[in-house]
């Protein structure tokens, strides 16, 4: 009873969860579609193991469509295609790979046609074509011991073609998850079929595994590229909302000899390396970098780390990582009232803006604020 109500809680949100990437604006790339579509087959997978448990086949037998159809053919092409687009790799708009899906169609087109005689009764089946179809389904799992381990290795090697540690960390983890997965099926399947043992607890278990799948894939996964998703998007309105003007800024920045040599220890807004600190943060965004420090800052503006230190204090009276911030709260302030990012999360905005976690951009919106990033964003809806 209680691998009953896990399955039946995994299989309803992994419907869910499938249909919310499907049409949810939030989610816009063609990798969320296909991973979309992989949990999709996966709960599936999983509501025909629920069919079997219950006995539901015998009461509504036209449910036999949907469990003889090997969806095991068409779990890990979802995943390879789930990778393939997330790493953007070009193989991605060759029409060659829809190969990949005849095996499920080779399935679905002979085990639907074999049932439409023998669950459904629409027609019959010369009883020579009928035996033909039965030797077929049951090579069915002898290709899929071809097809899996295939699958597994050539989806592996596109996953380095990733560009960031991260995701490429992440999308390793869930293909180890899914090829456990399959291959753990796999053996047990065999167990089963040379020893003659009952595999309906070790499924249960599997299946169980597989909630765990759907649930990993819920909430980091999906969270993880939403966000991934969100940079990208953001970087491109901001490139093109943003002109640099790389000569300006040598030109400004650039510290020569004998330039402002009076007055440079007035620590005032009109000192030149104050006024070029503010260059830097107000054309060139260089609060954007998460690990923007004191050094890095000094470097740029030919002073030591301690001098910049002294400079921000003494004349905005507050410090070096204070200020910065103040810049990044501006910048997400601006976005949010920005209707061309509202598709995008709050999370999403302030990580763009340079922010490194979500407590550290929330605690510096509300201090320079007084109100919540969300709240910000209701009161100027």
């Amino acid at each position: 009873m209680i691998f009953t109500i896990f399955f039946n809680t995994a299989i309803f949100q992994g419907i869910v969860l499938g249909a919310i990437i499907l049409k949810s604006p939030l989610f816009k790339s063609n990798a969320s579609r296909y991973l979309a579509y992989a949990i999709f087959a996966l709960s599936v997978l999983i509501a025909n193991l629920i069919f079997e448990i219950i006995d539901l086949y015998s009461s509504m037998p036209v449910l036999r469509f949907l469990d003889n159809v090997e969806w095991a053919f068409l779990f890990p092409v979802f995943i390879f295609m789930f990778v393939i687009h997330q790493v953007n790799h070009p193989i991605r708009n060759s029409k060659k790979i829809l190969w990949l899906y005849a095996p499920f169609i080779y399935s679905a087109v002979t085990n639907v046609f074999y049932d439409c005689d023998a669950v459904a009764h629409i027609f019959i089946i010369p009883h020579f074509l009928k035996s033909i179809l039965e030797t077929i389904g049951n090579f069915d799992f002898y290709l899929i011991l071809i097809f899996m381990p295939f699958m597994a290795v050539y989806t592996f090697g596109f996953i380095k073609f990733s560009k960031d540690k991260q995701e490429k960390k992440w999308i390793t983890f869930l293909w180890f998850l899914v090829y456990i997965l399959m291959l753990s099926w796999m053996v047990a399947i065999l167990t089963g079929i040379f020893f003659e043992y009952d595999l309906s607890y070790i499924m249960q278990i599997l299946a169980l595994f597989a909630t765990f799948l759907i649930h990993c894939t819920a909430y980091y996964g999906v969270f993880r590229y939403r966000l991934a998703d969100n940079k990208i998007g953001i970087e491109e309105l901001l490139n093109k909302k943003t002109v640099l003007d790389d000569e300006t800024l040598v030109e400004e920045v650039t510290l020569k000899k004998g330039n402002d040599a009076n007055g440079l220890e007035i620590f005032t807004k009109e000192n030149p390396y104050f006024k070029r600190l503010e260059i830097l943060c107000e054309e060139h965004q260089i609060y954007r970098d998460s690990n923007l420090n004191r050094e890095k800052v000094a470097e740029q503006l030919g002073i030591s780390a301690g001098y910049v230190s002294q400079l921000i204090n003494v004349i905005t009276g507050d410090n070096f990582a204070n200020y910065i911030n103040n810049y990044r709260v501006e910048a997400v302030k601006e976005m949010i009232l920005d209707s061309d990012y509202e598709n995008y999360s709050l999370l999403s905005i302030g990580l763009e803006s340079g922010f490194t976690s979500k407590t550290t951009f929330h605690n510096a919106f509300k201090k320079s604020t007084g109100m919540t990033p969300n709240s910000f964003r209701n009161t100027n809806k």
